[in-house]
């Protein structure tokens, strides 16, 4: 396969896959009916120069030149709340949700709550919460990743962290899936290694709890397995070789198939891993690859035989315990910290974290059944 991977698919959404096609940004806007977009991202990206290229073209296209980037690393409803005041101020009609997973949730987030009298927290995805949406004054969203992890450019969701409780709340709505996708793989070259790393094993995260969860979906679980295939392949090259555009590429390909996948539930990895986020900041794809380990130990009993198929299909040889070796030695390759103290956290909030982690959405999925007790173990062990 050449370096040169180009695809336009339509599935979930319109994705246009392939190197440059950053310069298709206003046609995707004009497709969309977008005449004066905000482009939503995070304060890192503010200045960089993949930024700035992508104001350029909306502005040679005629369809202004507007950032917002008020944006912390796990975005909060202040930054929510600043973003839609930017956005009605300034007349804007549709969104272009620029960067990461903080910079693409806050996007899309902006997006639907610009027309909305409800608050944010009243979309929670909890039953048919998402019902309540008035749907016309949903802005349309344009998504361009620019790391290659959390797959939010092809996500019906948004991650957002409540500033005074500190609780990660999942907001849903369909809506909150883009029209358009621009995967262009020239914009994740310039990720430092150890966010290569952290958003690679946040994809990798995704595929594995997806196919894990005990619920039944057949699409994604197939998604799920090939996603996998492609991180185990593409994601070393990448983390050793940052230019490599095809293992960026296809890397691109593994976040999207993760977020696709992860239709089907998600599990431990993301209930333990969402708290320490909310509660010390920490990197969302690294602290899934730093918890993932005691995850698969806990789960073993119930997951054994369904890790034992995907070690076979991605060339791991001794089922169950192949698959676990090769995680640990796909962490040390990366540089990922061994355990939550490595990581810099102290293990004295156990109570609180694992009180957090049953209540999570993503607790619901696991494999085993998470209560308080074993919770606390499970967290104990990643110390």
């Amino acid at each position: 396969m050449s370096s040169n991977i180009t695809a336009n698919w339509s599935y979930p959404t319109s994705v246009k896959l392939g190197r440059g096609r950053i310069t298709e940004l206003a046609d995707a806007c004009k497709s969309l009916g977008i005449k004066k977009p905000l482009l939503v991202t995070d304060r890192g990206l503010a200045s960089m120069a993949i930024t700035k290229t992508a104001l350029d073209i909306l502005e040679d296209a005629g369809l202004g030149r507007a950032i917002f980037a008020d944006v912390d690393p796990n975005p909060n409803e202040k930054n929510l709340d600043a973003g839609v005041k930017a956005f009605k101020d300034g007349g804007h009609d549709g969104v272009v949700a620029f960067g990461g997973g903080s910079g693409l949730d806050l996007g899309k987030c902006v997006a639907f709550m610009a027309g909305q009298t409800r608050p944010v927290w009243d979309f929670e995805d909890i039953g048919d919460w998402w019902t309540r949406a008035s749907l016309e004054g949903i802005a349309p969203i344009v998504a361009v990743p620019t790391t290659a992890g959390t797959g939010s450019e092809v996500g019906r969701a948004s991650v957002i962290t409540n500033s005074e409780t500190h609780v990660k709340k999942i907001i849903f709505h369909p809506k909150f899936l883009p029209g358009v996708v621009i995967s262009d793989p020239e914009l994740t070259v310039g990720m430092p290694k150890i966010i290569t790393a952290g958003t690679g094993m946040d994809a990798f995260a995704h595929c594995l709890e997806a196919y894990s969860s005990p619920f039944y979906h057949p699409m994604s679980a197939g998604i799920a397995l090939e996603g996998m295939r492609l991180v185990k392949e593409f994601l070393p090259r990448a983390y050793r070789e940052g230019t490599d555009l095809e293992a960026r590429a296809n890397m691109m390909s593994a976040a999207a198939m993760g977020a696709v996948a992860f239709q089907k539930g998600l599990g431990a990895i993301h209930a333990l891993s969402h708290p320490i986020g909310a509660v010390y900041n920490t990197h969302h794809g690294m602290t899934n690859a730093v918890v993932m380990p005691a995850v698969l130990r806990f789960n073993r009993k119930a997951i054994e035989e369904k890790i034992g198929r995907a070690a076979a299909y991605l060339g791991i040889s001794g089922g169950f315990d192949g698959f676990y070796d090769y995680v640990l030695k796909l962490r040390s390759e990366l540089g990922v910290p061994e355990t939550l103290s490595a990581m810099g956290i102290a293990p004295d909030r156990i109570d609180e974290l694992s009180a957090m982690a049953i209540e999570d959405p993503s607790a619901g999925g696991n494999p085993v059944a998470m209560t308080l007790e074993n919770t606390k173990t499970l967290f104990k062990d990643c110390f």
